[in-house]
């Protein structure tokens, strides 16, 4: 596609969210819709006609490291609509990643640090900290008090931007996991299913409306794409990343994807509805996002409570998409699984062919994928996965922007660089029951 090209879809998506996602259509979800928006014009029709003209597929002509491209495009193509193979009710499905995947850096951070430096962090109820998130500990909580005060009621903004010490305190959990006095601020959480920080940016969102979440996101996020590449903000008084841009080259893969036919979703860690405000800038429809899901109250409010998925019920708290949980929710919302069983692997021929992600909290989708993408992002549960590479269908590429210099020592895959539920380290087994030996960091540019 010619940069002329990327310019007009990027703007017209810009345009479109610019107001509520309503204006941009019925749920953002018929193609002549998405058209709109900024997915291809050529990407395959639902209904699936028997005129083969919309069979276009999109090259991709981004540079990759090595042999990349080249292995990307065998791949789509023997899956695609001019596979033999191909059939139209049974389109192939891809799973990307959100963060570090589709955009460099984080539109959870994004959000959370425009909350808090933009007063609209609200006091919970009973200005008990606690009640944000079942896994902050009591020393927490206390510190959050003491930073914060007692004196704003219950479900009114915090003056975050002016209140520095509150802020600072917000962020040393949020950024370190811990207190300013140096205090665990969470525990007592499953490794394999949750991530207490990620989890609490959703929470801070309680008291809003879907709406309300994804006009702040759109807020968040789009100075950031204006930004150098390496501007920073200050936020209480800590310097922090102030920039978020898309890969060119993963928006092309996207498009060429859906331009061969792939039905194309996003698995992310992040609040659904701040991904999904955004999901459009990279040709994805809104309700093809699958993020971490609030109940909302009486009122259509986010409360602190999640969505539950396979064994864990709605407002249990104690799983969300990441890791184990990403696999849950792909099984539940795109292939419609309600039941206890949604967090195991479905069978073979049966679940998404192919992924792209970069942390571990991505192992479990990739694992249960036939073809995967890694972003060398130095996250060691999936590098050792990656640069293993048992069946031969796993690649690994630097980062796009910014990419890592090589690691020094080889990733400890016979050891400790995977996780149990408890947090404990332990060696990485692969699909055939065998340790996998330690990895060498070898891709870079």
């Amino acid at each position: 596609m010619s940069n002329k090209a990327t310019l007009m879809k990027t703007l017209s998506a810009l345009l479109c969210l610019s107001s509520t996602l309503a204006a941009c259509g019925d749920d953002l979800g018929t193609d002549a819709e998405l058209t709109a928006i900024g997915e291809s014009a050529h990407a395959a029709p639902a209904s699936f006609p028997g005129n083969p003209t919309w069979c276009r597929p999109t090259s991709l002509t981004s540079p990759w490291h090595g042999t990349n491209q080249a292995t990307l495009t065998t791949w789509i193509d023997s899956l695609g609509c001019t596979s033999a193979d191909f059939r139209p009710n049974q389109r192939p499905l891809a799973v990307f990643d959100w963060d570090n995947t589709i955009v460099k850096n984080d539109v959870g951070d994004a959000i959370t640090f425009h909350l808090i430096k933009h007063d609209k962090v609200l006091q919970p109820p009973g200005q008990d900290w606690r009640t944000t998130n079942r896994f902050m500990t009591a020393d927490a909580a206390a510190a959050l008090t003491v930073a914060c005060g007692t004196d704003v009621p219950a479900g009114q903004p915090l003056p975050t931007s002016s209140n520095l010490g509150c802020a600072d305190e917000m962020l040393s959990m949020y950024v370190d996991g811990k207190t300013r006095a140096g205090v665990a601020a969470f525990a007592g959480w499953n490794f394999r299913r949750m991530e207490p920080t990620y989890a609490w940016t959703v929470q801070l969102l309680a008291g809003y409306t879907p709406e309300e979440v994804q006009s702040m996101a759109r807020a968040a996020v789009l100075p950031m794409l204006e930004v150098p590449i390496g501007a920073t903000q200050v936020v209480g008084t800590r310097t922090l990343n102030g920039f978020i841009r898309f890969y060119d080259q993963i928006r092309e893969l996207i498009e060429a994807m859906q331009t061969r036919g792939f039905d194309v979703w996003v698995s992310t860690a992040s609040p659904q509805d701040v991904v999904a405000a955004l999901a459009p800038l990279a040709g994805i429809p809104a309700h093809k996002v699958v993020g971490v899901r609030s109940v909302l109250d009486a009122g259509g409010r986010l409360t602190y409570d999640f969505q539950g998925c396979g064994p864990v019920a709605d407002g249990e708290n104690t799983m969300m998409s990441y890791i184990e949980g990403k696999r849950c929710w792909i099984n539940k919302v795109i292939y419609g699984d309600t039941t206890a069983n949604a967090i195991n692997q479905r069978p073979e021929g049966d679940r998404q062919v192919f992924g792209a992600g970069d942390s571990d909290t991505d192992i479990e989708f990739l694992r249960d994928t036939s073809y995967r993408l890694v972003i060398n992002r130095a996250k060691k549960e999936l590098m050792c996965f990656g640069y293993h590479n048992e069946d031969g269908n796993w690649i690994v590429n630097p980062m796009f922007i910014q990419p890592r210099s090589m690691q020094a020592t080889p990733f400890p895959c016979a050891t400790n660089a995977c996780k149990d539920a408890g947090g404990t380290g332990q060696a990485c087994i692969d699909d055939g029951g065998d340790v996998i030996p330690d990895q060498l960091d070898s891709v870079h540019p």
